[in-house]
């Protein structure tokens, strides 16, 4: 499972006493906070009188519009789904997608990189990984796995005055929250860690509350980091007392579902050393997070979350689904629940939520990470509404519409995706339900077997088998467990786990060499000291030398005004025609030559705008300084590999969605010097044809030879060309390179929502391409599969690698017309050694799907010639058999030894020897050979009424000795064997002949 973003030091929740305080990142921490479980508690007096002076829209759009008022930004919520953030599963608070302002890495010319002050509602996910309320989802009436967070942010702009300000503004003038009700907490300071309590926010906090309610907190509540290095800063976080009349302070932080925090403002003004020290950032920001659903369930005068018309709706509609008897929901809790039915209304609702979001952003229950934990959720809440709610199958699915009804004006892409969100949990839901009741009789079985010998705890290995067999998730093992009055051996159920989840380890693991990475302070530094972003237009040019100046050496810690020697730096020049690593596309690689030497260049990142050439000095070069001149040399031979398949990836994806349709999106890309791979959402494997239609789709671009064109454009003029394709959720630079296949970019802008613009590949892309698609020579597409569930992957390749995978489907096919020509045994080693080389064969996919045909066609030629052929022999070998015994009768002979011409068809030889059993009622062995391998097979029968006590095994086993054989069975008078040494023929049957001479005269 992907691990989720570290967070060492953040705000402490207040939650009842059973349920100990967890770290959580600052401003998404708050909307876990306690509430009673009563559901009709009233508050005296109350802050607001009912929902219908504070809809929950309008809870929303209030925050909103007071900041924009504030001259801030609205900002789109990020997708729960990150985009290019491996360390999170899920977006878990409001910060996620500012981390690259926060961490100095946003590009300067980026929309994010430019942005100031920001505002917005974040949609969030907290379910898996280290920050995981998943399995204390109902329980209680305040956990959910999905929640909005209200956010407002300040990028180097205003600070703590403001912050504070703006947020007693609008909680008591606004909200008109009762300020005697209001407890604010800032940092203490901390003397082991060398911190300073935060004096100035609590004289901040003084201009609007009395001292006896601006309570100091240590590191614990008050102090957030985003990880053991990194931007870290105090907070101050605001308390609400739902009660009033009385002095809360002392509950303040501790635990009271009474007195509980609202929103918490973190101040980044440090970042933490890799030695533990702190060192001032160069630009402060203001990161806050206040939960919406928890300040929607004070404005409107409840005590729970799940008492708003943000859930209210959910429940009705989950009721009309429940079975006879099912009361609507009451809020209940614990023992006063019976039969855990408010629990399930709460697991439904809140479930329904996370994945209606989580599919309508990417992504889809499956087995691995996110995947893994979204069918986790899935299962969860199919198993209380079938168990607890009685409802009927497919009940899940049928909530889609009713959610996306609540929702959808608020978050577009519900509405959009929803009959992708709706089929996506119908299927899934569906499937489990398939194994819900097998899975559910054996976890009873299990159980039962427990409490009749006495024991209280359900084995590792049951609960493992019921993940394993039946997809039931540890959670939900062990609240079945729960009902039967068992704990869960939860250790035991981890070792078992152990061998199926190293496979997933080993890959996350997997990591490279030395890195070199600029942090926040590292990109601070240089443009503290004036320096422009790194100039990297002329990376688009091609086979030329471009001459630079040296800005800044890099260590990796720490810049210097020399370098020299064998350790690898990191040079950020004044501008460059090397391409850093963006986009799915490898960075390009070659020299950096000057006076010193050669500097060779085997990575090529950028970071905030600055582009790090990482690499080391050849042997022999003298030391490097700040202000040398130097040239640039891009190995252009590995770029030239590189472009035609980043320009191919465009024409696939182009060529995806007119075969497949318009869900196809892109999921992922790569592009290699040797081949490029392409993901995409698609529902089911591509068929051959399909493929066949794409490839061709592909190669007739080529063979048109269509010009590319590129050009830089205002990112909305951008959005306005119709068929324009963008990667889901990423953020792009205004302005921004558009690059199209067969038509320029001023055609498109003229007039940019022509349906004609439908036929060609627009994409926006910054990334290195070929002029005229001729230059990609040819496309393969060589592989197809399912890497997630609704997520395909292609890898392809062109140029040389393509006709090389061609020429090699081409030699396939020469060896299977040959191949046509054989027979018998030479036929049958031809189809292995093709079979073999077509399973290793880099070929394209859907003439592979051809070859795989044809030979199946060949097997089955093969299957029938040996059919006929077994007929033949057998039809030989009872002749043959037959006269040989009719001849022994006539010679007044007792029995019958004879060879058979049938090389090693035992079923011809054993049906030989029953014919003669049946209708001669003789003792016979028969021997038959192959000249090729020098083997025999050799049968023997004798009939139940020989005479002397004659056995079949007392014969064949001596006989077939000088053959080097090996005998058995006995069944019903016969027996069989094998021989290695067929040149011994004449030896053995003389010697059976002897035998039964003897043992039957």
């Amino acid at each position: 499972m992907l691990p989720v973003l570290t967070l060492t030091r953040a705000c402490r929740l207040l939650r009842p006493s059973s349920h100990p305080a967890r770290v959580l990142p600052a401003a998404a921490a708050i909307h876990l906070l306690p509430f009673s479980s009563s559901p009709s508690a009233t508050l005296a007096p109350p802050p607001m009188a009912s929902s219908t002076e504070w809809p929950a829209s309008q809870v929303r759009e209030t925050f909103i519009k007071f900041f924009e008022s504030k001259s801030h930004t609205r900002w789109p919520s990020s997708p729960v789904v990150p985009v290019d953030d491996p360390t999170l599963l899920f977006a878990n608070a409001g910060m996620n997608q500012f981390k690259p302002v926060f961490l100095g890495t946003a590009a300067p010319d980026s929309p994010l990189g430019k942005l100031r002050r920001a505002c917005n509602t974040q949609k969030c996910i907290r379910a898996g990984g280290k920050h995981n309320d998943l399995d204390d989802v109902g329980k209680d009436t305040y956990h959910h796995t999905f929640f909005e967070m209200l956010g407002n942010w300040s990028f180097g702009d205003y600070f703590k005055e403001e912050a504070i300000g703006w947020a007693w503004e609008l909680l008591t003038t606004v909200y008109k929250l009762p300020t005697d009700r209001i407890y604010a907490t800032y940092f203490g300071g901390d003397e082991k860690a060398g911190l300073a309590p935060d004096i100035e926010s609590k004289n901040i906090w003084l201009k609007y509350l009395p001292k006896e309610k601006v309570l100091p907190f240590g590191c614990k509540d008050n102090f957030w980091e985003m990880g053991d290095t990194g931007p870290c800063g105090p907070c101050t976080e605001i308390h609400f007392d739902r009660l009033g009349n009385r002095d809360a302070a002392s509950l303040v932080n501790n635990d009271d579902p009474t007195c509980i925090e609202i929103w918490n403002l973190v101040f980044i003004q440090f970042n933490r050393e890799a030695d533990g020290t702190l060192r001032p950032l160069p630009a402060k920001h203001v990161d806050t997070g206040m939960g919406f659903e928890r300040l929607t369930s004070i404005l409107q005068n409840k005590m729970s979350n799940y008492d708003t018309d943000v859930f209210m709706p959910l429940f009705d509609a989950i009721h009309k689904l429940a079975g006879e008897g099912i009361q609507p929901y009451s809020g209940k809790v614990g023992s006063d629940d019976v039969g855990k039915v408010d629990m399930a209304y709460r697991v439904v609702a809140d479930h329904i939520r996370t994945l209606s979001f989580a599919i309508a952003d990417g992504s889809q229950p499956g087995n691995e990470g996110r995947e893994y934990v979204l069918r986790r959720i899935l299962r969860r809440a199919v198993h209380f509404g079938h168990q607890k709610l009685k409802t009927k199958q497919k009940f899940f699915s049928s909530l889609v519409n009713v959610f996306v009804q609540l929702m959808g004006d608020v978050f577009p892409d519900l509405k959009k995706n929803e009959k992708k969100i709706h089929a996506v949990i119908r299927d899934e839901e569906e499937s489990f339900e398939n194994t819900l009741a097998k899975g559910y009789e054996k976890f009873k079985k299990a159980a039962d077997a427990v409490k009749d010998n006495g024991g209280t705890v359900l084995s590792g290995q049951d609960a493992f088998v019921l993940w394993d067999t039946y997809g039931y998730p540890i959670d939900l093992t062990e609240v079945m467990a729960v009902d039967y009055g068992l704990t869960v051996d939860k250790e035991g159920f981890n070792v078992s786990m152990e061998e199926a989840r190293q496979k997933a380890r080993n890959a996350r693991n997997k990591s490279g060499g030395k890195t070199i990475a600029m942090d926040a302070n590292a990109t601070a530094q240089l443009r503290n000291q004036g320096l422009a972003s790194t100039d990297d237009s002329p990376k688009f040019m091609w086979h030329k030398e471009h001459g630079s100046v040296v800005k800044a050496i890099y260590s990796g810690t720490e810049y210097m005004a020399t370098a020299s020697g064998d350790e690898d730096v990191g040079l950020v020049l004044e501008s460059t025609s090397f391409y850093a690593e963006q986009g799915g596309q490898i960075y390009d690689t070659g020299i950096i030559e000057g006076s010193f030497g050669t500097f060779n260049v085997s990575n090529v990142q950028v970071f905030a705008g600055y582009v790090l050439h990482i690499g080391s000095f050849a042997e022999g070069s003298k030391a490097l300084s700040i202000g040398d001149s130097v040239i640039c040399k891009v190995d252009y031979g590995r770029r030239t590999l590189i472009a035609p398949n980043h320009t191919c990836t465009h024409m696939l994806n182009f060529a995806l969605r007119e075969v497949l349709g318009d869900h196809v999106d892109q999921k992922g890309s790569i592009v290699l010097p040797e081949k490029l791979r392409f993901d995409f959402s698609h529902g089911k494997p591509v068929q051959p044809e399909d493929l066949r239609k794409i490839e061709s789709i592909v190669n007739k671009q080529i063979k048109d030879e269509l010009d590319v064109y590129a050009s830089e454009i205002k990112l909305a003029d951008a959005k306005r060309i119709n068929g324009l394709r963008a990667v889901f959720g990423e953020i792009y630079p205004d302005p921004v390179r558009v690059v199209s296949v067969g038509r320029k970019v001023e055609d498109l802008l003229a007039n940019p929502e022509s349906k004609e613009w439908l036929s060609i590949s627009t994409e926006l892309c910054g990334g290195t391409h070929i002029s005229n698609t001729r230059d990609a020579k040819a496309f393969a597409l060589l592989s197809e599969e399912g890497i997630a569930k609704g997520v395909r992957r292609i890898t392809a390749v062109t140029a040389g690698c393509a006709s090389q995978a061609m020429e090699l489907a081409s030699s396939i096919d020469v060896d299977i017309n040959e191949a046509s020509q054989m027979e018998g045994a030479l036929l049958e080693k031809k189809i292995a050694s093709i079979k073999s080389k077509l399973d290793a064969a880099a070929i394209p996919a859907a003439t592979k799907a051809d070859l795989r045909g044809k030979v199946s066609k060949l097997e089955d030629q093969l299957r029938k010639a040996k059919k006929k052929m077994g007929e033949q022999n057998i039809q030989k070998a009872v002749k043959a058999a037959l006269d040989a015994a009719e001849a022994a009768l006539s010679e007044k002979k007792p029995y019958c030894v004879t060879q058979v011409d049938v090389g090693l068809d035992t079923t011809a030889v054993r049906e030989a020897v029953l014919k003669v059993m049946e209708q001669k009622g003789l003792p016979i062995m028969l021997f038959s050979t192959d000249e090729a391998s020098n083997k025999a097979v050799i049968y023997a029968g004798v009939p139940p009424n020989a005479p002397n006590g004659f056995k079949v095994l007392d014969w064949l086993t001596p006989s077939i000795a000088p053959l080097k054989g090996r005998g058995g069975g006995g069944k019903n008078g016969v027996a069989q064997g094998q021989g290695s040494d067929a040149t011994q023929l004449k030896e053995a049957m003389e010697l059976a002949n002897n035998i039964a001479s003897m043992k039957l005269n």
